[in-house]
């Protein structure tokens, strides 16, 4: 008995030490730096303080050029879409940043903060890059639902919103209600990296929808939307949401792919190719 509790102690021990450095999915920026260094494309990184929070995002592509915007989903940071970054052409004709949302990356990391809150926070550091070029906001999964909130806050933010798989309509969000189980008792410690603040914020989530919904009449800029005809992560069903909440916009398209949740990454050069445009 005394050695099957040394070993489930070990176990235990082992995993707690595990869950707390894995999956945090963030690069120290001395080794991005190094590796786009690598393939020659200069890298900008930037940690700015906003009303006593750490907000970090990075930067490839010249000043001086129109920029895009990315925001990433839940769990994620800016890495999500180091692809764009790296891309030859989008470097070409855009200033393109990607940015920790607050409570990843290194974006006061372990933190989980609601959608208006995370919109206060980052939504002033995005404002002071503006450099009166044309702007686009890109966000991916309940990145979407962000760029969203950012758009109401900060409405001279961006000229236009592109929302890929976005976890939009309140309605398709699952009450899951097992969340709390994990992030409100001693359990969350054995949730590794970066899935506890993510854990916490989809818990959030469908009451910032609902909050959300009798206020995206206001968005005015144009919207894109782009989806997986086999998402079942973030059904499609929530493009037709959009496209009835959002009767103030000043149009709104939709590019539907084949594929699923992760068409930024499976479906690469048709959504770069949408962004080129």
């Amino acid at each position: 008995m005394k050695r099957y509790l040394l070993v489930l102690s070990l176990v235990v021990g082992s995993w707690l030490v595990f869950a707390q450095s894995c999956l945090t999915f963030r690069t120290a920026d001395r080794k991005a730096i190094a590796s786009f260094h690598e393939k020659g494309i200069p890298l900008k990184t930037v940690s700015k303080k906003q009303e006593g929070h750490t907000v970090h995002y990075v930067q490839t592509g010249a000043d001086s050029l129109p920029t895009i915007y990315f925001v990433h989903g839940t769990p994620g940071s800016w890495t999500a879409f180091e692809p764009y970054l790296r891309d030859s052409l989008l470097r070409s004709r855009f200033r393109l940043i990607s940015i920790d949302r607050p409570g990843f990356g290194y974006s006061e990391y372990g933190n989980a903060y609601p959608l208006a809150v995370q919109s206060k926070i980052m939504g002033p550091v995005l404002m002071n890059t503006r450099n009166g070029r044309p702007a686009v906001l890109v966000g991916h999964s309940l990145g979407g639902p962000m760029i969203l909130q950012l758009a109401l806050d900060y409405p001279s933010l961006a000229d236009k919103l592109v929302i890929i798989s976005g976890s939009i309509d309140p309605a398709a969000e699952k009450p899951e209600k097992w969340r709390p189980i994990l992030f409100k008792t001693f359990l969350n410690y054995f949730v590794p990296g970066s899935m506890r603040q993510s854990n916490i914020e989809l818990w959030y989530l469908k009451k910032d929808l609902a909050d959300q919904a009798s206020l995206l009449k206001n968005v005015h800029c144009p919207v894109l939307f782009i989806h997986g005809r086999q998402d079942t992560w973030v059904p499609p069903v929530n493009v037709e949401y959009g496209m009835k909440m959002l009767t103030g916009a000043a149009r709104i398209d939709t590019l539907w792919l084949e594929g699923n949740h992760f068409i930024p990454w499976t479906r690469f050069r048709e959504v770069r190719d949408e962004l080129l445009k």
